[in-house]
């Protein structure tokens, strides 16, 4: 043997050449056929995934928008209620003091109707008591006297009468 190098790892630079262009094909290959199917698989999913977080939010969104709404016509709704009741209480209050008012003045109607029926009762009374009167004072007349009364003897006779009682009660 000779004395020299010995070479324990021989590089063949030809095989070596061949292994990096099938490495390079082999690259484009798996790019190509595996590499871009697994992206658009990958990208499918995240759609898959991605929609229905989409479609949560825009129902998130949908459902804050439907609360404000409900708000905004619960607050109207109270107010409306609150007009409500208020005008209520208005009109109870001019209706009451209209019955009230309605009520004095058939009040002062019903008395001034009764002042006037005891005024009238009470002419009449003292009409009915002064032809009784009358009436008496000519039978003692006549009977003091001894003879009829006249008509114009009588009515001088119960003037006088009436004259003397009303300065009496006086």
């Amino acid at each position: 043997m000779e004395t020299g190098h010995y070479l324990l790892v021989n590089i063949d630079w030809q095989t070596v050449v061949i292994q990096l262009i099938n490495l390079f094909i082999q690259v484009l290959l798996f790019k190509k056929f595996l590499y871009k199917p697994v992206m658009n698989i990958l990208a499918k999913r995240q759609g898959l995934v991605d929609a229905p977080m989409k479609e949560a939010e825009e129902a998130r969104t949908e459902a804050l928008s439907m609360k404000a709404q409900y708000e905004t016509s619960l607050k109207s709704a109270d107010e409306e209620a609150d007009r409500i009741v208020k005008e209520a209480q208005t009109t109870a209050s001019r209706k009451s003091d209209q019955i009230v008012s309605d009520a004095q003045a058939e009040a002062a109607a019903i008395k001034q109707q009764a002042e006037r029926d005891i005024e009238q009762q009470k002419k009449r009374a003292i009409n009915d008591a002064k032809d009784e009167i009358g009436s008496m004072a000519m039978g003692i007349a006549s009977k003091v006297i001894g003879r009829e009364v006249s008509e114009k003897d009588h009515e001088d006779l119960v003037d006088e009468f009436i004259r003397n009682v009303g300065e009496a009660s006086s």
